[in-house]
Formats: structure tokens, sequence, C-alpha cells
């Protein structure tokens, strides 16, 4: 490999990394954003004794991204996955919720 040829594909490594850093962030952002919307339902959960999972919304859901994960050219079982374990997150939280009701009465519960 010749000096022009290494300093082209150093380059080239240096953008693609550049992007991958900017998705990250994008990514870290987003499930905060997702994660907020998900513990205000937690809440909303707990203040009126619903359960913490919808096993039919959460079945719905990971249809629905492997669909998108397909269109997006990413692995479906990957995206199935992905869910499944932010799905699993979120259901603690819930839990934690209700529990927090449960000690402090549903009304008390505010953020």
């Amino acid at each position: 490999m010749n000096a022009d040829s290494a300093s082209r594909a150093a380059s080239l490594l240096r953008e693609h990394r550049e992007s991958i850093d900017r998705l990250d962030a994008i990514l870290v952002y987003t499930l905060g954003e997702r994660f907020k919307h998900t513990q205000a339902v937690g809440r909303l959960k707990a203040s009126h004794d619903l359960p913490p999972s919808d096993p039919a919304r959460e079945e719905a859901q990971i249809a629905r991204l492997e669909d998108l994960a397909k269109q997006a050219d990413l692995d479906p079982d990957f995206a199935r996955k992905f869910l499944n374990f932010i799905i699993q997150e979120v259901i603690k939280h819930h839990e934690a919720h209700k529990d927090s009701a449960g000690e402090t009465g549903a009304t008390a519960i505010k953020e």
C-alpha cells in the first residue's frame, strides 16, 4: 500500500468513525427521550393500578420493529432482541413505580 492510498484509507476511516460517533449520540439521546415517555407511562399505570407489562402491545411493537428492521436492511432478529432488552428495562421501571405507588399511595407519584 502506498502512502497516498494509506492516507486516503485513514481519511475514510476517520469519516466513518465520526459518523458512528454522531449516530451513537443520536441513539443515546433518543433512548433518553424514549425512557422519559415510558417513565410517564409507568407513573400513569401505577396511579391507576394497571399492570406494569402489556404483552399484547409488546408483541405488536416487536412485530412492528421487525418490519422496520427489514425495511432498514437491519437483521430483524437483532432488532427483536434489542427491543426485548428495552422492554424488560421499561417493565422494571414500571414495577418500581408500582412498588413506589403501593408504599406512598398512587396519588403521591410525581416527577
